[in-house]
């Protein structure tokens, strides 16, 4: 064989090999994307749902097979109607999952969120100090900035109000995003707050103001604050995808506790809240289990407040894979 073509035919055949290489390994990334179950989810970002951007950012939701987006809104009360149609999964609460199912929307809950007791609070009723509010009984006639009427928090608060005594009707609500809760507090234009962390824990490390306790613990402790939902007829169908969702939201679990600088460098990524903060947030305690007596106690809740009329089964809005 004529030696001056040996040269050019082993570079043909390494060049060969290495591109069949590259397709080979571009083949395998194409058939584990294409076996990655996409799942949109939506959520709101405050701590309560620290399990799924953990999920997200160590990968766990896609070594379990998903292939998660997550999008940011800022409204809860607005997603039930959108399981099945622009979301699949979604953050939500009790009276929001109960109203939507007694309005005839298939919607369930798949996995819990967050519990709320009295050795892990999330929520607190803040006011300013010496400004004659040193009590629940001294909110009748006052103004309260709440996220959304007529959503979990407000929910808590009228009946904290109520089983204190003092007439929920008393009071005057008025809807402010929690970014901007502090400066109307500061400004006089509202009296208290139904605040959440991380903003709680910014508030209180002021002087100027105080908290009168947590309202959700008024409808029971513990209690459920928030959990995932999904789509009644697509979580049927898709029973595998919500157990896996549910695993990945155990694992992110195991992995907060484990992994306290980690967890708050993604805490502070999804709330674009500095360091300084992000590590002083005390965390809520998230467990994924979820059974219908927590949710049967917000829909008493809702009747005892008037606000909920139509019949509602708890046990048929929570899901059972």
């Amino acid at each position: 064989m004529n030696s001056k073509l040996i040269l050019p035919l082993t570079k043909l055949r390494i060049t060969a090999l290495g591109i069949f290489s590259c397709l080979m390994i571009s083949n395998v990334n194409v058939v584990v994307a294409q076996n990655l179950t996409p799942v949109r989810v939506a959520y709101v970002p405050v701590a309560t749902w620290l399990p799924a951007w953990v999920a997200k950012e160590k990968e766990i939701f896609k070594k379990n097979g998903l292939d998660v987006s997550l999008t940011p809104i800022q409204n809860l009360s607005l997603l039930p109607p959108t399981m099945g149609k622009q979301f699949d999964i979604a953050a939500s609460t009790p009276p929001d999952l109960i109203k939507a199912a007694a309005n005839g929307i298939d919607v369930v809950a798949i996995t819990g969120g967050v519990v709320e007791s009295s050795s892990h609070m999330s929520m607190q009723f803040v006011v300013k100090k010496n400004a004659g509010i040193n009590s629940i009984k001294d909110l009748s006639g006052k103004t309260i900035a709440t996220p959304t009427i007529g959503a979990i928090m407000h929910v808590a608060t009228l009946t904290w109000l109520k089983k204190n005594g003092v007439d929920p009707n008393s009071i005057r609500a008025v809807e402010v995003p929690f970014p901007n809760m502090v400066d109307q507090l500061k400004g006089s234009k509202v009296d208290a707050l139904e605040l959440l962390q991380p903003f709680v824990g910014q508030i209180l490390s002021q002087p100027d103001f105080m908290t009168l306790g947590d309202p959700l613990l008024a409808v029971d402790d513990p209690a459920l604050f928030v959990m995932w939902i999904a789509n009644g007829t697509w979580a049927k169908n898709n029973k595998e995808t919500v157990a896996k969702w549910t695993q990945s939201i155990n694992e992110a679990k195991e992995f907060i506790d484990k992994n306290g600088p980690e967890t708050r460098s993604i805490l502070g990524k999804y709330t674009n809240l500095p360091p300084a903060v992000t590590e002083k947030i005390p965390l809520p305690y998230y467990d994924s289990a979820i059974k219908p007596s927590q949710i049967e106690v917000w829909v008493k809740a809702l009747r005892d407040l008037g606000t909920l009329n139509l019949p509602v089964d708890a046990n048929k809005i929570v899901f059972k894979n």
